[in-house]
């Protein structure tokens, strides 16, 4: 069999507080899933993970966060320039952290970064 890709990992310090946020970007995540230790959403085909640093460290004792600029990011298309907007709205006013407003990009859409509660780097865009 062909490896697939099935699954992205985001490691959490807060997990209600990261639900929180992924849940503000349109994501159906229950609330009970708040105080668990992994989460999975299904992305239609992808699942996206949420686990707690000592989820890790159970099965990875030398396990240690990285440090520095992201590695990863995750995208989510808003569909419109206006969507967009709102999405960073959104985000932004339910508290969490807006790095780059939107903006038309030279490249053809609009684009705008939040960060999740980790620092996670998140791209909210729209094709022109």
């Amino acid at each position: 069999m062909k490896p697939r890709l099935a699954g992205i990992e985001i490691i959490v310090a807060d997990m209600a507080a990261a639900l929180a946020f992924y849940r503000v970007l349109g994501l159906d995540i229950p609330a009970d899933a708040d105080a668990e230790q992994h989460v999975e959403v299904d992305l239609g085909g992808v699942r996206l993970l949420f686990d707690l640093p000592s989820t890790i460290t159970s099965f990875d004792p030398t396990w240690t966060p990285p440090s520095g600029g992201h590695r990863v990011a995750l995208a989510f298309d808003c569909g419109t320039a206006d969507g967009v907007d709102a999405a960073w709205t959104a985000v932004t006013e339910a508290g969490f952290t807006g790095h780059l407003a939107p903006w038309d990009a030279f490249w053809g859409q609009r684009y705008a970064v939040v960060h999740d509660p980790d620092g996670a780097t998140v791209d909210l865009y729209a094709n022109a």
